[in-house]
């Protein structure tokens, strides 16, 4: 029988189980996939802390690449032998195979590998909403402020934002992750375990700040972040690694400029079939051209996966990770 990791409670990664699991016949509209290569992000932290509840006993992760085994009745886009990744629910992605909607899924191109497609779904899909198709968008020559600019969506976003001309300001915690961010495009590095962000934008900006502030950090930058922007910008606030934003005034957004904020996710920019497909589209186009470089900075076996979200929490990684089934 194959393998899956499951939680029973929530808890830290001391949760997670590396247990058998019975795995079916693809249903209509459904696919069974062999998983190669399962993404780590860090909403999976979320779900396995409770901080995004959800029924228990459960499977846990969202992005998976693999070669589809079984097709279900209904389905006429895949065959058996294709390669496919996906980066939305139903959530399980950390399994050796899995019953997945085919509808969810895309294929993956010829010169991109199981491990680049499962380490750039979820986390190239949000930057191509972010920098593509929010409300407000940067243009060429505009300066934004990213944070934990050497984590796998940012890396990401500091090479798209370079391939369209927009200047980034990525804060890290180390020199390390510094020349990581430079040396895939970020203009300007902020060590904010050493320096006021807050400060360094003023100074790279020339008083002028910014006119969007990308933060998936939450808790500990929001609020210093919004003193980042220019009068009418817009903060968006994607994530919550070091906890979520927690009640906030309205009027702090109009004292500090007419400011905008938007909480948006992935999920919610791919909803639709041709959203999905079209943003795949542009991402893998975008590597396959070279303009996009992708690969795991590092990688586990899937049975590890605690110990990696143990590394991912503590900061230890850099870029993305693949747990290998």
């Amino acid at each position: 029988m194959p393998h899956a990791i499951r939680f029973h409670k929530t808890g830290g990664p001391e949760v997670l189980q590396w247990e058998e699991v019975k795995v079916g016949d693809p249903g209509r509209g459904e696919l069974r996939i062999a998983h190669k290569a399962v993404g780590l992000n860090y909403i999976d932290t979320y779900h396995r802390s409770g901080l995004y509840p959800m029924p228990l006993p459960s499977g846990i992760g969202l992005e998976a690449a693999g070669v589809v085994e079984a097709v279900g009745e209904g389905v006429t886009e895949f065959k058996v032998g294709d390669r496919v990744a996906y980066c939305n629910g139903p959530i399980g992605a950390y399994s050796e195979v899995k019953i997945h909607p085919a509808e969810r899924c895309v294929k993956v191109p010829e010169g991109i590998s199981f491990e680049q497609a499962a380490c750039m779904m979820l986390q190239g899909l949000t930057v191509q909403y972010l920098i593509r198709r929010l409300h407000v968008v940067p243009k060429s020559g505009d300066t934004v402020l990213f944070h934990a600019a050497a984590g796998g969506v940012g890396l990401i976003f500091c090479q798209w934002a370079k391939a369209l001309g927009i200047q980034v300001i990525g804060t890290v915690s180390s020199e390390e992750k510094a020349k990581l961010a430079r040396d895939n495009g970020c203009t300007h590095t902020v060590i904010y375990t050493k320096e006021d962000f807050v400060a360094r934008v003023a100074e790279i900006t020339g008083g002028k700040k910014v006119p969007i502030v990308y933060d998936g950090v939450g808790k500990d930058t929001f609020m210093k972040s919004l003193d980042c922007l220019q009068g009418r910008g817009l903060m968006v606030s994607f994530g919550n690694a070091s906890g979520p934003v927690g009640p906030t005034d309205l009027t702090i957004l109009s004292a500090k400029g007419s400011l905008y904020v938007t909480r948006p996710t992935l999920m919610g920019y791919v909803a639709k079939r041709d959203e999905l497909v079209a943003a795949a589209k542009e991402l893998f186009d975008l590597v396959l051209a070279g303009k996009i470089k992708v690969a795991p900075h590092q990688s586990y076996a899937l049975k590890d996966a605690a110990q990696a979200q143990r590394d991912l929490e503590s900061r230890k990684t850099t870029g993305s990770t693949v747990l290998l089934p």
